[in-house]
């Protein structure tokens, strides 16, 4: 309760009054003065006080006063709440006004209704909780503005060329991939093979490259092939006289045996004419050019044609084009899908190849020259045969995997065959947008983008829920507020009453709208000038009724929003353009509260109204007080 008004100092009449600290205040006080002497500056004092908004102090700075509004009211626990140098030390916000500035904020100025009254009335019916949820509205919807501006710029940051095509927000979106660079390759090769479809589906598989093969097993054998049914005896005895003949001995013999005559009969020789019966080197020289030892010879000359064959310039040339051709088809093929490279040393491999079949035709020309005599591979020849082995086993491998590389490029000309290009083009477009996405230069924009969007869909929950709880909150107040309102209109006998009172939603915030029933005729109260020949809240009201309009609302206010117990209640001039009925229906209303507030304060110039006040109420609850003009303050 405040108990003294101890100072009020240059504002407005007051130049500086201290005599208010020897009169004490009551819970009913009543203040009476003339027009002009000074009641609607105390009752501005009193709102900023309640407030803490200094503008109605500083606006009322008296004219020609050398130092700034000083105001000093004492609360009836002895504490001073100051206004000094601009501002108050503390404010008062369990104490509410009625006076013009109440009806001019939330009811109309003069005859009009605009969207400022219907918003402060919006506001005057949720009260204090409403207007809470209203404000964290409000403040709610600031900040998504703030994400939405915050977006638009981290969304530019993003540079077009990233984004492929997409928006932003596609952009951010996008997943990972754990094998994007794979899947880039595949695409980026299945667009290339359906840009170049007519030469895919006509370009050869791989035909496969090879070495021929020396079969050393067999070569060794023939090289120590001898005839097993040769006695040693007269082998020996025939190698001696080969050898005693010279080179081509052994094959000089052996065609002469052919022409020696049948076995057992007594012929001469084809050579000398002398009878040979009796000879036993005839018989030697048979069994050692039998049969066996011609098939001995045919094997030689004919492993010998073999391997001459082998190592036919020919051959070494289509070996070298064979892999020329590979190594053409693989650079084509490559373009549209994995095969490894062929990396053969032709060369080299030729120059082995030459040298090993070298080696071998030398002894087997050995063995030709002497069929029985037995010839092992030597060191040099079998190193020879062995690097021509890595080469053949070398080769191999690599003609294993570019046959298997048939069907990879089998897969390729399927594929380009049912391929589209629009969505292969547009597949490519997605992968590359996704890898720009996740790149060192994009990914931080990308996920401060997604943080900051976050963070508005939590505001925006945030603000559903407010929105739901405030729809909620509007529902059950609004209607009975409306009622309230009417018993208050009823017992000022207005005639009539609120039909409606609703809250509305709109770009500029919330309203609150009421329509009046006058007479069975509804007048619907909105801001704007009314159309000419309508009713209208301007055309139907007298100035009495837009007073008692504005004091139903204050009433009600007190009755659904305050602790009216805890309520400090300032009204300044209620019975304004009152008749004498809605005086007296006021002055009840007030002696109501006197009853039930904390305190009531009344200000008027009316003195009969201020006497019925004063003698309706207990003798130790009240106190008048009387504003008087002191020389010019």
């Amino acid at each position: 309760m405040i108990d003294k008004i101890n100072l009020l100092k240059n504002v407005g009449k007051f130049a500086s009054v201290s005599s208010g600290n020897s009169l004490p205040l009551e819970r009913l006080t009543l203040i009476y003065a003339e027009n002009g002497r000074g009641k609607t500056t105390l009752a501005a004092i009193l709102r900023s006080l309640a407030t803490g908004e200094p503008t109605p102090i500083i606006e009322r700075r008296r004219f020609g006063a050398q130092t700034p509004p000083h105001v000093v009211i004492q609360l009836s626990n002895a504490r001073n709440l100051v206004f000094q140098a601009g501002k108050w030390n503390a404010q008062l916000p369990d104490l509410v006004i009625f006076d013009d500035t109440f009806v001019d904020r939330n009811v109309c100025s003069g005859l009009a209704v605009d969207v400022s009254h219907r918003k402060n009335l919006h506001e005057l019916v949720l009260g204090i909780r409403g207007v809470e949820l209203s404000q964290r509205l409000g403040l709610l919807v600031e900040r998504i503005q703030e994400h939405n501006k915050s977006l638009r710029y981290k969304g530019g940051l993003i540079p077009a060329t990233a984004r492929g095509g997409l928006t932003v927000d596609s952009l951010c979106a996008l997943p990972n991939r754990p094998h994007m660079d794979a899947e880039i390759q595949e695409k980026e090769r299945m667009l290339a093979a359906i840009q170049e479809q007519a030469a895919v589906l006509t370009k050869p598989h791989f035909d496969g490259i090879s070495l021929p093969t020396f079969d050393v097993a067999t070569i060794a054998g023939i090289l120590q092939k001898g005839l097993p049914d040769l006695d040693a005896e007269a082998a020996n005895r025939v190698s001696r006289h080969i050898a005693e003949l010279g080179r081509g001995g052994e094959k000089w013999i052996s065609d002469g045996v052919e022409l020696l005559p049948p076995p057992g009969s007594d012929g001469t020789c084809p050579f000398c004419a002398q009878n040979l019966g009796g000879s036993s080197l005839i018989t030697h020289y048979r069994a050692y050019f039998s049969q066996a030892y011609e098939n001995l010879k045919r094997r030689i000359t004919r492993l010998l044609s073999e391997v001459t064959a082998i190592c036919d310039g020919s051959t070494q040339a289509n070996f070298e084009r064979s892999v020329r051709v590979s190594v053409e088809r693989r650079y084509f093929w490559s373009k549209f899908c994995d095969i490894s490279e062929i990396a053969i040393d032709t060369a080299s491999i030729v120059s082995d190849w030459i040298a090993a079949g070298q080696a071998i035709t030398n002894l087997l020309n050995a063995k030709q020259a002497a069929p029985l005599e037995q010839i092992l591979l030597d060191r040099k020849t079998r190193n020879a045969l062995e690097v021509y082995a890595m080469h053949r086993r070398r080769v191999s491998l690599i003609n294993e995997e570019i046959i298997a590389s048939n069907q990879k490029i089998h897969q390729v000309k399927e594929k380009v065959k049912a391929g589209n290009l629009e969505v292969i083009e547009n597949e490519l477009s997605y992968l590359r947008a996704t890898e720009s996405r996740f790149s060192p230069d994009i990914a931080p924009l990308c996920e401060g983008y997604l943080a900051e969007k976050s963070a508005k869909a939590a505001t925006e929950d945030e603000r559903d829920q407010v929105k739901i709880e405030l729809r909620k909150y509007r529902r059950r107040v609004f209607p009975k507020y409306r009622d309230g309102v009417n018993k208050y209109l009823e017992k000022f006998n207005t005639g009539f009453r609120l039909e409606t009172l609703t809250s509305r939603d709109s770009s500029g915030g919330p309203t609150g709208n009421y329509d009046l029933e006058i007479n069975n005729a509804l007048v619907r109260v909105a801001g704007g000038r009314p159309r000419p020949g309508k009713p209208s809240f301007s055309n139907t009201l007298s100035a009495g009724d837009r007073s008692t309009i504005a004091l139903a609302f204050f009433l009600e206010s007190l009755d659904q929003h305050y602790s009216i117990g805890d309520t400090i209640v300032v009204i300044d001039d209620p019975i304004s353009s009152l008749d004498e009925h809605r005086s007296w229906a006021t002055e009840r209303e007030v002696r109501r509260l006197v009853d039930s507030a904390g305190q009531v304060i009344v200000l008027s110039h009316n003195k009969q109204f201020l006497c019925r006040m004063w003698e309706a109420v207990d003798r130790e609850s009240r106190v008048a007080l009387e504003i008087v003009r002191d020389s010019n303050g």
